[in-house]
């Protein structure tokens, strides 16, 4: 169990949570929801002991798992070492064991080994590399990855590890900060089954939702600068809130209808021969002055892409044989596909099969090695690149404002300010430094400019990345809405089922083209 006892935190003016008091219980599994920059990860860190509150103290269990960002530090370990490393107990104890090896042996040194293969049995130690590798093959590792130094493997299998390492040991607790990031489908299946099997405490966040309903119990959700719990998964969580809120607003109009009756009353019979009732109805309306209610930091932005008037012809890009190689390895090999005007595809498959380079093929951003990508007539592509650096400079001084200037030619500043605002950048916001935004606000950057300049047709890869579940949300339906044609990657499932009408699956040593939904090519997969 993990407790919370009057916990309060504020970042610079703005109050996270304030006096809270709140327990998470063994054996359930919370999603930690709220909005970017509400304290999801600080409310993480806090329980880890990695920031301090303002105010209060945590109670945890003796062994958290807990999922670490910093690759950097462990640029130098073997893989499966730092797998280990997530019992660091037992990591010390097989280092000092190696280290006393090394050394001369003495009687002291014989004392402390044997003290040391004490703590090694009791951390079960002895299965250490075994229950490591199972780790790490269910998360889409290969055994030949297991000896090589991390920073010798891909960079999302490097993130994988990590994750591995926060699962290893079985902790009595486990605080999970965007586990499905830099996950493919195949291994984000894997996760789900072993966090449902998971009997001790879990607190995650993710900002996807098919995830989220998937694998909690319950939802503690940060608003109003508390954090309240709600039974049941993220989309019980979303229909309970909205009847809460939507009942305290009915509540609130009618009091105010209320009070609106009693001091017409109050004024028209003030100075009459009803003056007993005069008090009667000011003391009622002393007793029912609604309170105000407290604002949600919830905003969801509000996203529309709406194709110019420019109709392109019936076929939008035609790939013709197309192959590309990176080095000695062949990752698009004859690759042959026609996407005709108003298709809503959906690239899937594990990652590394080459998707990203797919469609960097077709927004033109890079050559095919053989083959051609033929362009539709009047076709207007948008792309969103999964590396945001290949759109923004993140070390460039330029405000966001003169971002999105450069993107249309003759655009007024009201459209500019207009496009901001429905992605949450409000005010002075617009001046803010490229280099300064987050990675979600840098992804509604670029969805702002592609809004502000019209494209008939987008190329997106991973747009879901680094927004939050109210964002992916409007994304979603901004891609339903949008009357052009949409080539898209994502590993959000959510997303997926609400756009897609066509899938390109990229499988084990094959590409699979099907005509229907996500949910129907699941379903055909499945029957075999």
């Amino acid at each position: 169990m993990i407790t919370l006892e009057s916990i309060s935190k504020k970042f610079g003016p703005r109050t996270l949570f304030e006096n809270v008091t709140i327990s998470f219980n063994d054996g359930s599994r919370y999603g930690l929801t709220g909005p970017n920059g509400s304290g999801k990860s600080t409310l993480l860190k806090i329980i880890m002991g990695l920031d301090e509150p303002d105010f209060g103290k945590v109670f945890r269990p003796k062994k958290v798992g807990f999922l670490k960002q910093n690759i950097e530090d462990f640029k130098n370990f073997r893989v499966i070492d730092s797998v280990i490393y997530g019992n660091n107990r037992l990591f010390e104890a097989f280092k000092e064991r190696d280290e006393l090896y090394e050394q001369e042996m003495t009687d002291e040194s014989g004392i402390r080994l044997a003290e040391i293969e004490e703590i090694i049995a009791e951390e079960n130690g002895y299965r250490a590399e075994s229950e490591a590798e199972d780790l790490l093959v269910g998360m889409g590792i290969e055994a030949e990855f297991l000896q090589k130094k991390m920073h010798e493997i891909p960079l999302d299998k490097q993130f994988r590890t990590l994750l591995c390492q926060a699962l290893f040991g079985e902790p009595q607790a486990l605080l999970l900060d965007e586990p499905t990031n830099h996950l493919d489908l195949e291994s984000i299946t894997w996760l789900e089954n072993f966090l449902n099997k998971y009997n001790g405490t879990l607190i995650v966040i993710s900002h996807d939702r098919y995830f989220l309903n998937s694998v909690t119990t319950d939802i503690a959700d940060i608003d109003y600068d508390t954090i309240i719990m709600y039974p049941g998964n993220y989309d019980d969580m979303v229909f309970t809130k909205t009847k809460l809120r939507e009942s305290a607003e009915k509540e609130a109009k009618n009091k105010e209808k209320k009070i609106a009756q009693l001091n017409d009353f109050i004024q028209k019979f003030r100075s009459g021969t009803r003056a007993s009732q005069v008090k009667s109805r000011i003391k009622e309306v002393e007793k029912i002055q609604p309170q105000e209610l407290r604002k949600s930091n919830i905003s969801r932005p509000y996203i529309r892409f709406v194709p110019t008037d420019v109709t392109p012809g019936k076929l939008i890009f035609k790939l013709d044989d197309i192959s590309k190689s990176y080095d000695d390895k062949e990752v698009i090999k004859n690759f042959t596909y026609d996407v005709m005007r108003h298709d809503k595809i959906a690239v899937i498959g594990n990652n590394g099969l080459g998707k990203t380079t797919l469609l960097k093929m077709i927004s033109g951003t890079i050559p095919p090695d053989k083959g051609t990508v033929q362009i539709g007539h009047n076709v207007q592509t948008g792309y969103f690149p999964q590396n945001h650096l290949d759109l923004i400079d993140k070390k460039s001084s330029i405000t966001l404002f003169d971002y999105l200037k450069s993107k249309k030619e003759n655009v007024v500043d009201q459209e500019i300010r207009s496009v901001l605002g429905k992605l949450l950048f409000s005010g002075d916001d617009a001046f803010k430094e490229v280099k300064t935004l987050s990675g979600g606000e840098t992804a509604r950057l670029i969805l702002a400019s592609l809004m502000l300049t019209n494209p008939n047709t987008l190329v997106l890869d991973e747009p879901n990345n680094h927004l939050d579940l109210e964002a992916v949300s409007a994304l979603a339906w901004g891609l339903e809405e949008f009357k052009g044609t949409v080539i898209f990657s994502s590993h959000d499932r959510d997303l997926i089922s609400k756009v897609a009408t066509k899938i390109i699956a990229f499988e084990k040593n094959k590409v699979v083209f099907f005509m229907g939904t996500y949910d129907e090519y699941i379903a055909k997969k499945s029957n075999g």
